[in-house]
């Protein structure tokens, strides 16, 4: 392909549109808001742990994002290299569903430390993959249409997330032993990702730059030294993200503080995916809208104040529609900010090479993030549950002040 245009770009979005679809699907038997600390409570894991799942599982994916990035650098043939770092998480998925549906229950209580193994090496595969991921991405859309293919592809994520939702009610209700129906539902996932991975196959990728000459490591690193050093409002942009990390404690924590609060049934986290997942659609779509015609600034700020209005409910939250609405907010903040998110990289990098600012954003909030999970176990441990979520609301709280204050739009900004 010489040139690649509006016809191929809208080629891609078809079938990323059920891509996305079939990994949102799965994903609702995995969600880290609901099922995997509900999950976890149900194997009797500690709660210091149930509230670090969010915080374990980005420390998880940014610690090969960086090596990913690297060992990627030069890559020619994007399409093989996306799928093949794909069979990765299938592997993984495969192993959770055959290890928890074939799992005595009578080892149930032991059985947590095995479940935060397959967490972890789960985490660690999206680590793997999202560098190359972002890389295929920007060689498989144009980027004035960008927002549009984010916020349709996340809005269908969000749809089969809804359906997955559902279907993962009816199955918390039938009448299967524990943990054998979390197992089936990982298979579920294990089958919705290979479907989601195989749809990569058709995608239309941009000509290579035939000039282009194979980077060695220490350029790499150089390249990476210098972003780091001279790109400002990057700079400004990753403080922002050092305070909103405080959500990911969040997403474990108001499950289970708001579940010991009005004791709802385990199968209410079927509600609580589909609930997200319409809102996440629908936040999606509108993000994806504002950031073309407005900027991605505002675009990220709606992601900003759904998790801030989210930690704000769940102190306040008067019964279980007050649940619903905290739920609703995380949806906003969620939908929001993928969309936002990978656009804010694209024009940081300026359609050079994602994977470098993909990789040192999760690489540089790992150890703050793991400074959250820290401080907030702490408090748990102390039964200090109303003050650790104040401590996130106030982190909220800075992190939208110096998105407004000082970060300005990538895509307004020269390019350094």
């Amino acid at each position: 392909m010489n040139n690649f245009t509006v016809a191929d770009h809208n080629h891609n979005l078809k079938y990323n549109i059920a891509h996305e679809f079939f990994w949102g699907f799965g994903a609702a038997f995995h969600t880290l808001y609901a099922v995997v600390p509900l999950f976890l409570k149900q194997l009797n894991a500690p709660n210091y742990v149930i509230v670090s799942t969010a915080g374990i599982f980005s420390i998880a994916v940014a610690f090969p994002t960086l090596f990913s990035a690297a060992i990627g650098r030069n890559i020619i043939n994007i399409k093989e290299s996306v799928i093949k770092v794909h069979c990765i998480i299938l592997i993984v998925a495969f192993a959770m569903g055959f290890t928890f549906s074939a799992l005595d229950s009578k080892i149930v209580n032991e059985a947590w430390g095995i479940y935060i193994i397959y967490f972890v090496l789960y985490a660690i595969s999206i680590g793997i993959i999202v560098p190359i991921w972002a890389d295929f991405l920007n060689k498989s859309t144009l980027r004035s249409e960008r927002g549009k293919f984010f916020g349709i592809g996340f809005a269908f994520n969000s749809l089969g997330s809804f359906f997955g939702g559902i279907a993962l009610k009816y199955l918390l209700l039938y009448d299967i032993e524990f943990p054998k129906n979390f197992g089936i539902g990982f298979f579920i996932l294990f089958l919705s990702l290979l479907i989601a991975t195989i749809l990569f196959l058709p995608f239309k990728i941009k000509s290579l730059n035939k000039s282009k000459h194979n980077q060695t490591l220490d350029q790499f690193f150089h390249e990476i030294v210098f972003i780091i050093k001279k790109h400002k409002n990057f700079q400004r942009y990753l403080i922002s993200r050092i305070f909103f990390s405080a959500n990911l404690p969040g997403l474990g924590l108001y499950a289970i503080y708001c579940q010991d609060k009005f004791k709802f049934d385990l199968s209410e986290a079927g509600i609580f995916t589909i609930i997200t997942v319409i809102t996440s659609g629908a936040s999606s779509f509108v993000s994806g809208k504002i950031g073309d015609y407005y900027g991605h600034k505002k675009s990220m700020l709606i992601a900003y104040l759904g998790h801030l209005i989210a930690a704000i409910i769940a102190i306040y939250a008067w019964n279980m529609f007050g649940v619903y609405a905290m739920f609703i907010a995380i949806g906003v903040g969620q939908g929001a900010f993928m969309p936002s998110a990978m656009n804010f990289i694209y024009n940081f990098s300026s359609n050079s090479d994602a994977k470098k600012y993909m990789a040192l954003i999760d690489t540089t909030l790992a150890p703050f993030i793991f400074a959250y999970i820290i401080l907030i176990g702490w408090l748990i441990s102390l039964s200090a549950y109303l003050l650790s979520i104040k401590v996130l609301i106030a982190s909220l709280a800075i992190s939208v002040v110096i998105l407004i204050l000082l970060v300005k739009n990538p895509e307004n900004e020269k390019v350094i």
